[in-house]
């Protein structure tokens, strides 16, 4: 977004896509369970879709304080549903909900939803297993954002939090108060980080190293700490819905495959902002531009699988010689692979890699995605664009 305001974003047309999920998942669970980062629209798509239920939310202390005084008495009222927002504040209740469940399993009766990833998820696997769908909300695709008329390079800088298209924000109004917050509040949470400026100067690395193969050791000693708390906050990341580690193809083709994964960001806006990127212009001359378009097709690919219901099972290839392809999404027997370009023109060689991955996997799919709509082919690949890469993947179910 261009930081000399003469470009507004327009006022929110979209629709979530996992509303279509959540209705699927109340009609055949007790507990709907929706997880995602801080601000992702968790929260409006619970009373959006279940306004009829009472909402709780969680992150009030004197809330948390009635219930942990009196677990059966504050949820007398709620016997019959409500939404319980912000759950990893009080991870017992999952535990007290489960007994009530258990005497009436009623489905669609109640909504939970956190932000803290691992928490979350193990407390409600132990405590609800069997009984609850699981929802996992990002913030807004590329596909959802398709009424706002934005570019590629507009979606990278602006993100995908709602908040910011509703208020019609610039991504560096939005950001570092996010940023902020997210140190203060949530990372404490999780962990009594003692050097929170020392923390921030690692999420700025992670940021730099959006595309790259990990390496903890690297990124401990350009930071200054040892590699065993470089392991802790990248923990802590995952944990908080900041970032996520894209696992190499697990197929063994032969014994020289690269077994580092690689590191990306939720949301190209907050990477975005660490690296100080604030126009188009800007971006088109920073050294992680390509690697920013490789994380937001990622992300666009990953966004449509979370919110159809559909594992995402993804990875990526890449062999000791250095060929390389830099997605792979397999589903119900299908494997399509990926190249990313953020170039608008094709070059020679653009497909080497996939050539090769396909005589390997003779059965894949290959797709080049490029920065802007291209038609046709070369090889055994096709020409794809940002827009239309969900059109790409198997849907069958």
């Amino acid at each position: 977004m261009l930081p000399d305001d003469k470009k507004t974003l327009q006022a929110p047309l979209y629709t979530r896509t996992a509303t279509i999920l959540a209705e699927r998942y109340a009609a055949i669970y007790p507990v709907i369970a929706i997880n995602g980062p801080r601000q992702s629209g968790k929260t409006t798509l619970a009373k959006t879709k279940f306004p009829h239920l009472p909402y709780v939310s969680l992150e009030d202390f004197s809330i948390q304080h009635q219930f942990q005084s009196d677990p059966h008495k504050f949820l007398e009222p709620y016997r019959s549903g409500a939404i319980f927002d912000e759950v990893q504040h009080a991870p017992q209740l999952l535990s007290y909900l489960q007994q009530i469940i258990d005497s009436n399993d009623e489905n669609g009766r109640f909504v939970i939803t956190g932000s803290q990833n691992f928490v979350l998820s193990q407390t409600v696997s132990q405590s609800l297993a069997g009984r609850v769908g699981q929802i996992t909300l990002l913030p807004l695709s590329y596909k959802e954002l398709a009424t706002q008329t934005i570019t590629p390079s507009e979606c990278i800088i602006n993100g995908g939090y709602p908040r910011l298209y509703k208020n019609n924000m610039h991504a560096y109004e939005f950001y570092p108060s996010y940023i902020s917050s997210y140190i203060e509040r949530d990372v404490r949470q999780i962990q009594n980080i003692e050097n929170l400026s020392l923390f921030k100067k690692f999420l700025l690395l992670c940021a730099g190293r959006v595309g790259q193969l990990l390496n903890v050791n690297a990124l401990a000693q350009e930071c200054g700490i040892v590699q065993t708390t470089a392991r802790k906050w990248l923990s802590i990341l995952e944990a908080s819905y900041i970032v996520f580690l894209l696992a190499p193809y697990h197929t063994n083709f032969n014994k020289r495959l690269v077994k580092h994964p690689k590191l990306y960001f939720y949301d190209t806006g907050l990477a975005a902002s660490l690296l100080s990127i604030t126009s188009t212009e800007q971006l088109d001359l920073h050294f992680a531009r390509g690697s920013l378009f490789e994380n937001v097709v990622i992300l666009e690919i990953l966004k449509h699988r979370l919110n159809t219901g559909t594992s995402p099972n993804l990875s990526f290839w890449r062999d000791s010689t250095g060929r390389e392809v830099d997605l792979i999404d397999e589903w119900g027997g299908v494997t399509t692979a990926f190249e990313i370009k953020s170039g608008y023109t094709y070059h020679t060689g653009d497909t080497k890699g996939l050539e090769y991955f396909a005589n390997l996997a003779p059965s894949c799919r290959c797709y080049v995605v490029y920065g802007r709509s291209q038609r046709g082919g070369a090889g055994s690949a096709t020409f794809t664009a940002l827009e239309h890469i969900t059109e790409c993947l198997s849907l069958e179910r």
